[in-house]
């Protein structure tokens, strides 16, 4: 519309342009980024509150196994293809407090290499036993098929907290270092030992002993807490939840449950629990 054009109002020219808009409610549009950018912000630390303090809490085996006589965790480098990977494996623990029982029983709570694909096995750790009426306690390692020694340097009591490893430190003489260490006491023993392992898996485990080829009753051990966890396979070392890993529970020829054992309590620690007395046979 041109300025010489004429409108309704008395003939006079209507003025060519518009009213421009009401300006905006800076105040309220303020508000309202501020609004979302709180809500934001409390997403994102609600989110690295969950990350930190439950990193792990839910961390599930990959598979589950029964067993006559193991009851802990077993890694792998895979679980449908093993390699012979495994270089390292560690742990913490407290020895229990055994209840003595009528008959004699045993329990043994230890780290190891191999076994759990192959017959070869190098494993260190505690054994705890009811035995003539006396709960009895001692350290030892084995190397299979050869028998278990005790180890008479170190004196175990129920409540001493264990650290053990076991490492390869010469891969072509096949040369291992196992260490346990009762830190309550200040005692320790290592032990230099040539022993061609399969290197197939790393376990932590409570075990009912095998005596005279024959699986013994189950001492009741109540719960151990294994702790620091870790383990070096392919050359990385990682926490027991950083590896493809098997849950085993321990139950008899008769299939009755004597130890549970718990998902991952945090990236390094589980916990196995003795179910109920009963004769392996």
């Amino acid at each position: 519309m041109t300025a010489e054009a004429k409108g309704q109002n008395g003939g006079f020219p209507v003025p060519e342009y518009e009213c421009p808009p009401p300006p905006p409610n800076r105040q309220r549009s303020n508000k309202r980024i501020a609004a979302v950018l709180l809500a934001l912000l409390v997403a994102i630390s609600l989110a690295m509150v969950l990350v930190m303090v439950f990193p792990f809490v839910t961390s599930a085996p990959s598979q589950q196994l029964t067993s006559p006589n193991w009851s802990g965790y077993c890694v792998v480098s895979d679980l449908n293809t093993p390699q012979p990977q495994v270089t390292s494996v560690s742990a913490s623990w407290t020895v229990p407090t055994v209840e003595v029982s009528m008959g004699n029983s045993y329990s043994a709570a230890w780290i190891g290499v191999g076994g759990q694909y192959d017959d070869t096995l190098i494993q260190v750790g505690t054994e705890q036993d009811s035995i003539n009426g006396k709960a009895t306690y001692s350290a030892l390692y084995e190397l299979l098929p050869s028998y278990a020694v005790t180890i008479d340097s170190i004196s175990i009591s129920p409540g001493d907290k264990i650290t053990a490893s076991i490492s390869l430190t010469n891969k072509t003489a096949n040369t291992w270092l196992i260490e346990i260490n009762d830190v309550t006491e200040g005692q320790s023993f290592n032990k230099s030992l040539v022993y061609a392992s399969s290197m197939l898996s790393a376990e932590w485990i409570v075990e009912a002993p095998t005596l005279m080829n024959r699986i013994a009753t189950l001492a009741n051990f109540g719960q151990i807490t294994f702790t620091d966890c870790k383990a070096t396979i392919a050359g990385e070392t990682g926490t027991i939840s950083s590896f493809p890993s098997s849950q085993i529970t321990l139950n008899s020829h008769q299939n009755i449950t004597l130890a549970t054992v718990s998902t991952f309590t945090s990236e390094e620690s589980f916990t196995v629990s003795y179910e109920g007395l009963e004769t392996l046979t």
